[in-house]
């Protein structure tokens, strides 16, 4: 009876390690909505619907970007996407970072297309160059940016965005050239390391691959397992991000990035990062830093540190990528955006 019963008590054990260890995620997003419902039920119910809004707001890239990938590993077709990436390192990391400034994603919800592009194999160095200049600017936001900060700091902005990208996609190459950075992605989330094995290994596409039953069976599962995946790390973002937004006073952020000079360009690089919230939400809160005189530069570094590194964007990151790829993505995150704040500082001091 007593060997029964350790048995049975080290398989119950056993069960809830797994349970802790594949869903651990999950788990502690809905403890810590339990415990706002049962503190705090009105933020409870807040957070379920921005939760919910946010969700419903990056679903359309989410299943796209989900359904290229299945649809790429199904058909064999992921193997020539990665080849085309096999041209001039130099031209791939300006065409992605030209296309991240152009692209309509926002610091999370360029984590989709990111992790579809890693596991394609994809060169790291490509996507991180349109990984930094994607949430940084986008055709609708210059306009907003214009609107709000005037026409000047769109500029700047914008070539903040692309000069990141670019920067970041040449520290990454030139990282790999050493040999580093040769699996990017975590354990689980795919194998898209710098895409060598796909390039080297060619093998037939198959475009309508309905026909064939075991593509069908790997495009459901690809598709299933991204989106799990994904939708997991997304919702813990985006109910994080809703109790910055209720517990973050405003005049707090206005009181520490006050003032002019270097000091708080690094600071407001820094702060950008827990503090920065949204893009449409940032933009009028640094229009009135500016006007309670806070220096442009830091506004910039504010604004280009926040898009890129925001704390539910880096929580998503984290999810996707080994820790050296994350350090580095934060570390060119936050160097590009006090450089950008800087030479804004100096140009408009001109």
């Amino acid at each position: 009876m007593t060997d029964t019963s350790a048995s049975t008590r080290t398989g119950t054990t056993g069960i809830a390690y797994q349970l802790w260890t594949k869903e651990k995620v999950w788990l502690f997003s809905a403890f810590l909505l339990a415990a706002l419902f049962v503190f705090a039920p009105a933020l409870g119910g807040t957070t379920v619907r921005f939760a919910i809004q946010n969700l419903a707001n990056v679903a359309p890239f989410l299943v796209l970007s989900v359904a290229i990938a299945a649809y790429a590993g199904a058909t064999g077709a992921d193997g020539l996407i990665a080849r085309a990436f096999t041209g001039s390192p130099a031209v791939m990391i300006l065409i992605a970072a030209a296309a991240g400034g152009l692209s309509p994603f926002c610091s999370c919800g360029v984590i989709p297309l990111i992790a579809a592009l890693l596991v394609m194999g994809v060169p790291l160095s490509a996507v991180m160059a349109f990984w930094l200049a994607s949430p940084v600017m986008d055709p609708s936001m210059f306009m907003l940016t214009t609107a709000t900060l005037g026409f000047e700091f769109a500029i700047a902005k914008t070539i903040a965005a692309l000069g990141l990208g670019v920067f970041g996609g040449f520290v990454v190459h030139m990282i790999s050239q050493a040999g580093g950075l040769a699996d990017p992605l975590r354990e689980g989330v795919g194998n898209g390391g710098c895409g060598a094995s796909k390039v080297r290994t060619v093998q037939p596409v198959v475009w309508k691959f309905w026909r064939d039953t075991a593509r069908v069976e790997a495009f459901w599962r690809e598709a299933i397992k991204t989106t799990l995946f994904l939708a997991k790390w997304l919702t813990l973002a985006f109910i994080l991000e809703s109790l910055m937004l209720a517990w973050m006073p405003a005049d707090l952020v206005a009181r520490t990035l006050g003032g002019t000079g270097i000091a708080p360009i690094g600071i407001a690089t820094l702060v950008g990062v827990p503090a920065y919230l949204n893009g449409y939400a940032a933009l009028p809160l640094v229009s009135g830093l500016m006007d309670q005189g806070m220096a442009a530069g830091a506004g910039l570094a504010f604004l280009v540190a926040g898009g890129v590194s925001s704390l539910p964007a880096a929580i998503a990151v984290w999810a996707l990528v080994r820790r050296q790829v994350f350090m580095l993505y934060l570390g060119i995150a936050l160097t590009g955006s006090f450089a950008s704040g800087v030479l804004f500082q100096i140009w408009t001091a001109l």
